[in-house]
């Protein structure tokens, strides 16, 4: 019995379960910048995982696997600042029990504990 494969799906379970995480996080947060949060740390993390074991199960497919993770380190907390911003544009609300709101702060001029 080849061990890679075993640990390649143990990673995977593992990224699996970051995925499931995530998304219990985007039904359970509040407001749209909280689920973004949750969206993009769990699932940018949960995708590496997954990636990384079909990578270590497969090993011929790594160098594809590696492009593919990099490619999603990138793109995927980028579109959630963006999408994040657009909102905070449109006007969406914070939820009730946000504490500071940096981006208001910033747009005001004001110089606080944000910086």
């Amino acid at each position: 019995m080849q061990i890679l494969p075993v640990i390649g799906g143990l990673v995977s379970i593992v990224g699996a379960v970051f995925l499931l995480l995530a998304a219990i996080g985007i039904i359970r947060m509040p407001d749209v910048y909280n689920r973004m949060q949750t969206g993009t740390k769990a699932t940018t993390l949960g995708s590496i995982l997954f990636l990384l074991g079909i990578g270590l199960a497969e090993p011929s497919w790594f160098g594809k696997i590696i492009l593919l993770i990099v490619f999603i380190v990138f793109t995927n907390p980028i579109s959630s600042h963006v999408l994040a911003r657009a909102a905070h544009f449109r006007g969406i609300r914070l939820a009730e029990g946000s504490v500071r709101d940096c981006l208001a702060d910033d747009e005001a001029g004001e110089k606080g504990v944000c910086e």
